[in-house]
């Protein structure tokens, strides 16, 4: 029967969907130790329509009316034979799950180039919280609450990566009509990040972090640490990028999109140089076979317990080129351009200066100030010098 009535025992709180065609009034309800007699009306009923569309079963709750329920039932029929009830379901009826696989494909995939360790990491994260629910099912509460729970597991800049994912995925999904209504994700609010990190290493630690790492992993380090180059733009490196008569390396792939030019200094030349005569590979850092090298976690790592080095990730290499490079009194907007950053405040993120620097600092303006108050002033320059002055504001007023 597409039209059904639903009913609860009043003693067991057992439910029932009775689909007789005659008109009933009393059900006796079938638990044991219960056999309650239910008296069918108004007040202890409601209506179901049930039908199926594109292969799925879909059922509606109308009310405690029969000739309602049938009405309705009717107009969605007439809908489906017409074609008008497509769009109308695929927007209301669409798994999360189902959506995520969507945006990845036909968003992330076309959009962003480092979309397997973003996009699709949020969305796997996600799926545990939204998986089994329809778009239209996610409320503004359910949101709060993975953002709630999400944030006991890991930092607020990964659950707020995550929120962004999901803010990002609800307004594609009004953009393709394939939800209707106002975002849940959008009036949540992002959590505080206080992911600045002022690890980078001292000199002692790279001279022993470079003579702890093997014939591999040394060359990556100088280049990281002469550069500032990301990783996926160093192990994306090929030969072709390289200009030797120049001194530039050309990246053509960057995270922000944008061509970049790297200058190479004579520690960067020579380690490539080296390189490139014994490499059958257009890469310049690959494995034997020619195949691309695409992480160095294991050898890193090695050499970081070697060095007695804690603390420390291989992006901080990139780290450590900026704040060696504004230690040394380059202007920030030069060390914006080399790291191929967008704005100035990533660079300040980046360009932390060490207490060491800074007291080395505050002691040059000592000396500075030592310097000026040993030079002597005799008392007839005072007075020599304020009526000059003098003469001067009368000169300048007539």
């Amino acid at each position: 029967m597409p039209v059904f009535n639903r009913i609860k025992c009043p003693k067991c709180n057992k439910k029932y969907d009775i689909r007789s065609k005659n008109n009933a009034k009393q059900f006796e309800c079938k638990k044991e130790n219960c056999k309650h007699k239910i008296i069918l009306n108004g007040h202890n009923c409601n209506y179901y329509v049930e039908y199926q569309f594109e292969g799925k079963k879909f059922r509606q709750r109308i009310g405690p009316s029969k000739a309602l329920a049938e009405n309705v039932y009717r107009k969605i029929m007439v809908e489906i034979a017409e074609e008008k009830y497509l769009d109308k379901k695929k927007k209301i009826y669409i798994k999360f799950k189902d959506f995520g696989d969507k945006y990845l494909k036909e968003h992330s995939m076309v959009r962003n180039k480092s979309w397997k360790g973003s996009d699709a990491v949020s969305i796997k994260a996600l799926n545990k919280y939204f998986s089994n629910k329809f778009l239209h099912e996610i409320t503004y509460q359910d949101v709060q609450k993975f953002q709630i729970s999400r944030a006991k597991d890991v930092s607020n800049a990964t659950v707020n990566r995550n929120l962004a994912c999901l803010k990002s995925m609800f307004n594609r999904a009004i953009e393709w009509e394939q939800f209707d209504g106002l975002s849940p994700a959008k009036r949540v609010k992002f959590l505080k990040e206080n992911n600045t990190r002022e690890r980078y290493l001292k000199k002692e630690e790279t001279a022993r972090l470079l003579q702890n790492a093997d014939e591999k992993l040394r060359p990556i380090l100088i280049v990281a640490l002469n550069t500032g180059m990301r990783r996926g733009e160093i192990f994306g490196l090929e030969w072709k990028n390289i200009d030797f008569g120049c001194n530039t390396i050309h990246l053509y792939e960057t995270k922000n999109g944008k061509e970049r030019t790297v200058p190479m200094n004579r520690e960067v030349k020579e380690i490539l140089m080296k390189l490139h005569k014994n490499s059958q590979s257009s890469y310049v850092f690959a494995h034997k076979d020619g195949s691309q090298i695409r992480g160095v976690r294991k050898s890193f790592f090695t050499a970081l317990v070697k060095s007695g080095i804690s603390n420390f990730r291989f992006h901080d290499l990139r780290h450590c080129f900026c704040s060696n490079l504004v230690m040394r009194g380059i202007d920030l907007n030069t060390v914006r351009e080399l790291a191929g950053h967008k704005s100035i405040q990533m660079t300040l993120r980046y360009s932390h200066l060490s207490p060491d620097h800074k007291q080395r600092a505050v002691d040059m303006l000592s000396n500075q100030m030592d310097s000026v108050s040993e030079q002597k002033v005799h008392p007839s320059d005072i007075r020599l010098q304020g009526e000059a002055d003098i003469k001067k504001s009368i000169l300048v007023t007539v």
